[in-house]
């Protein structure tokens, strides 16, 4: 539980100091390096369920204090932290409770699942309160839609990379 808590802090800390960097992609537009490091963060949080709501809003909520204590220390812009907090809060809130009604489902199916919902709504909420007057609004619908698209793939060779053998889930 321990080493999925700390990779998800770490990638949300690290997506939120690259969020401004960005890199062309073909097809996409432009991607931020910070979403290819968050990608990882949807398929960490879904190796925390097993260990109930609990566990997974504890993690949610080190990773905000964090987040603040970036913005302090490492220059973190406030725009960015904001749309982060935001962003995570409501998508993984969802994500959670998505996940939590699949656990009778595959390992697959329950982060396919939850995945669906959580990783469209941290992408849209993220980038609209992070970049909105920032970029065109054609230039924030390519990186929304190539973040969605690069976030997806990142969690699914991070879900695949590590499948559990088998999961004991603890309901919350």
């Amino acid at each position: 539980m321990y080493a999925s808590m700390t990779i998800y802090i770490a990638a949300v800390l690290a997506a939120n100091y690259t969020a401004t960097w960005f890199i062309p992609l073909p097809i996409f537009g432009m991607v931020s390096v910070g979403t290819l490091i968050f990608g990882i963060t949807f398929t960490q949080r879904d190796r925390v369920h097993r260990y109930g709501r609990k566990a997974v809003y504890t993690m949610i909520m080190l990773a905000a204090v964090g987040m603040v204590l970036e913005s302090l220390f490492l220059g973190v812009e406030w725009r960015i932290i904001l749309a982060s907090f935001i962003a995570i809060v409501l998508s993984e809130t969802a994500d959670t409770e998505i996940y939590q009604k699949l656990l009778h489902r595959s390992w697959i199916q329950r982060v396919t699942g939850s995945n669906l919902i959580s990783i469209p709504l941290d992408s849209i909420l993220f980038n609209l309160i992070a970049f909105l007057g920032v970029f065109a609004p054609g230039m924030l619908v390519a990186i929304i839609f190539g973040e969605i698209v690069t976030k997806f793939s990142t969690g699914a060779l991070a879900a695949l990379w590590r499948a559990p053998q088998k999961i004991r889930d603890v309901p919350a």
